[in-house]
């Protein structure tokens, strides 16, 4: 699966799985709305600042990020850290029109944040072969990327 081939996974996807470990020690997964991606290494969640598992990886940052394709028997697993980001530019950009029902306050709601998962390599299977991303490879192909709305681009721009 060539790099190019693994961003298309990633953009065409609409959600992402989080793996990561809870307070109590146990291992966690949730579903998420996730298609702010720069590159390959970089991807942007908006979600609740009162949630349990932002109160985690407050606490244990290491988590990893899955994109599947179940049609195509495509994956990719991300392994990184999360930073959580409060900044009026990170909630500007991921907010959406009707976002207001969740998020009352509008963007600059306090219990409005942003998750901002950062590889440092991965793991690709697809139906012709499986293989290992470094952390170099990821840096090298995400060189001049900037965030965007990687859906909108495969999805609605067609």
């Amino acid at each position: 699966m060539t790099k190019n081939e693994m961003m298309n996974l990633v953009n065409r996807s609409l959600f992402a799985t989080i793996g990561y470990t809870d307070e109590l020690g146990r291992q966690n997964v949730r579903r998420v709305f996730c298609v702010w991606h720069k590159g390959l290494g970089r991807h942007l969640i908006s979600t609740n600042t009162s949630s349990a598992h932002v109160r985690s990886l407050q606490k244990n940052r290491n988590a990893c990020l899955y994109f599947s394709d179940d049609s195509t028997f495509e994956g990719l697993c991300l392994f990184g850290h999360f930073e959580a980001h409060f900044e009026r530019k990170y909630r500007e950009l991921l907010w959406n029109e009707g976002d207001e029902k969740y998020y009352p306050k509008g963007v600059e709601d306090e219990d409005y944040c942003i998750l901002e998962f950062i590889a440092a390599g991965g793991r690709f299977y697809r139906y012709d072969g499986k293989g290992d991303l470094s952390a170099s490879e990821i840096e090298e192909y995400d060189k001049g990327k900037e965030f965007e709305n990687g859906y909108n681009a495969v999805h609605v721009n067609v």
